[in-house]
């Protein structure tokens, strides 16, 4: 059975942000924002890093313009990790074409299981 794609409008204020943060950058990075109960935190702001071409004018992203769109595969996927994640940090999030690509996750939750069965505590 096929998943449900997941809309835009579907997710929390916060989680949009996070979409549109990255579709802004386009290319580039975000480093350090906070996740508090699943949700990204903007307060303090996180270090955004915007990768520019010098050769060729860059065009804003087309999503920028729209109310309301299916998520890509790799944003539902981010959105994941942040329900797992609960709270922590993101050191990183790569960001391709408006899209993150990669991150770099901090947590005390990672890796803790009951040594005898091998599930999460």
């Amino acid at each position: 059975m096929t998943a449900k794609p997941v809309r835009f409008s579907q997710v929390s204020p916060a989680r949009q942000a996070l979409v549109r943060l990255c579709q802004t950058i386009n290319r580039g990075s975000i480093e350090s924002l906070e996740v508090r109960q699943s949700e990204p935190v903007f307060d303090p702001f996180p270090v955004t890093l915007k990768d520019v071409k010098l050769d060729r004018l860059e065009e804003p992203r087309p999503e920028l313009a729209l109310a309301d769109f299916v998520l890509s595969n790799e944003v539902s996927r981010m959105l994941d990790l942040l329900d797992n994640m609960k709270c922590g940090a993101i050191r990183l999030i790569e960001v391709r074409e408006g899209i993150p690509r990669r991150m770099l996750l901090e947590s005390q939750e990672f890796g803790t299981t009951d040594r005898g069965s091998g599930k999460p505590k």
